[in-house]
């Protein structure tokens, strides 16, 4: 009797630079949606509403590339796999924190409101955002499986007689 023990197994789901494009893709279409519409609802033009969710959301998906490969990377090296509560927390903690900062002054300045007005502005998409981010990689991880940083790869073992 033999045991041969190979390399672990392949991820499974959408992986690589594919898993990102989707990802950011569908994540930023919806966003833009409904940013333009929320700056709507509060007073601002549609072509003004329209060309800043753009703005923001070109900004975002920089963002987004460089925090989630840094995010990976991170997570890559912890000894715990999977995606708890807690970790899909601290990802959108850290990713909506970051583009709060670049967003805030931006809206101050394109909509001509004071930062305070833009923080309070921010405030509340971010509240938004917090949720959609969070609710919106869990349902992309169920559709298109954890990314191979969260994945538990077990060495396939081979017994023959």
């Amino acid at each position: 009797m033999s045991v041969t023990v190979s390399s672990p197994q392949q991820a499974v789901g959408l992986q690589g630079p594919m898993r990102r494009v989707v990802f950011v893709g569908l994540y930023e279409f919806i966003a833009i949606v409904v940013c333009s519409v929320l700056f709507m609802a509060i007073g601002q033009e549609a072509a003004s509403s329209g060309a800043m969710a753009v703005v923001s959301s070109a900004i975002a998906i920089a963002w987004n590339v460089v925090f989630n490969w840094l995010f990976e990377r991170w997570e890559a090296r912890q000894r715990r796999k999977g995606r708890s509560v807690l970790r899909r927390v601290v990802h959108a903690i850290g990713f909506e924190g970051g583009i709060a900062a670049m967003l805030i002054p931006l809206m101050a300045w394109w909509f001509e409101i004071s930062l305070w007005e833009a923080t309070v502005l921010e405030a509340g998409i971010l509240t938004f955002f917090l949720i959609y981010t969070y609710v919106f990689n869990w349902c992309f991880d169920r559709i298109f499986g954890l990314p191979a940083s969260a994945q538990v790869l077990q060495p396939h073992v081979a017994v023959q007689s």
